[in-house]
C-alpha cells in the first residue's frame, strides 16, 4: 500500500531557502498529484512600528506579498501542478503555518526551507522551522539549501 501527500503546504518567502524548498515541494506535489498550497505570512511584527509613522506601508508590504505569492502561482502551475491554491496571512510565520494554515486547508504536509540562523539568532527570535516541526499536527519537510548540507 503506497502512501501519498494530498495537501500540501509549502511556506514561501522568498528566500534562497524558501526557494530551494519550493522546488522540492513541486516535486513532491507531482508525484503524488497533491493539491500546493502556497503559504506566506507577513510577520507585522516587522513593519508594526513603522506603520504608526507611516500608513502606506501596510499597502505596499500586502502588494508586495500578494506578487511573491502570484510569481510562486505561476512558477507552481508552468511545472504541471493543477491544483494550486496560494494564502496570505498576516501574524507571526512560526504561528500561523502549523497553528492556522495548515489545519485551515487539512493539510498532511508541511515543507519549508530551514534558515541559516547561527545559535545566537535562533535563541533570541527562534527558528521558523523549528516552531513548524515542534507544534505541527502533520509532517513537515525542512528542505536544506544544496549550500547547507555537507
Amino acid at each position: 500500500m503506497a502512501f501519498e501527500y494530498h495537501d500540501i503546504v509549502i511556506a514561501v518567502d522568498g528566500s534562497k531557502a524558501s526557494d530551494f524548498a519550493f522546488q522540492k515541494a513541486i516535486d513532491i506535489a507531482k508525484r503524488n498529484h497533491a493539491k500546493l498550497i502556497i503559504s506566506h505570512v507577513v510577520d507585522t511584527r516587522v513593519y508594526s512600528t513603522i506603520e504608526a509613522y507611516d500608513r502606506s506601508v501596510s499597502d505596499r508590504v500586502q502588494n508586495d506579498a500578494m506578487e511573491l505569492l502570484k510569481s510562486y502561482q505561476e512558477r507552481a502551475e508552468k511545472a504541471g501542478i493543477d491544483n494550486v491554491v496560494v494564502d496570505l496571512e498576516h501574524g507571526s510565520p512560526k504561528v500561523k503555518i502549523a497553528k492556522e494554515v495548515a489545519p485551515k486547508h487539512g493539510a498532511d504536509l508541511i515543507i519549508c526551507g530551514a534558515t541559516g540562523m547561527n545559535t545566537v539568532e535562533r535563541f533570541f527570535i527562534g527558528s521558523v522551522s523549528e516552531h513548524i516541526t515542534r507544534y505541527a499536527k502533520v509532517d513537515v519537510l525542512v528542505v536544506r539549501p544544496e549550500d547547507m548540507v555537507q
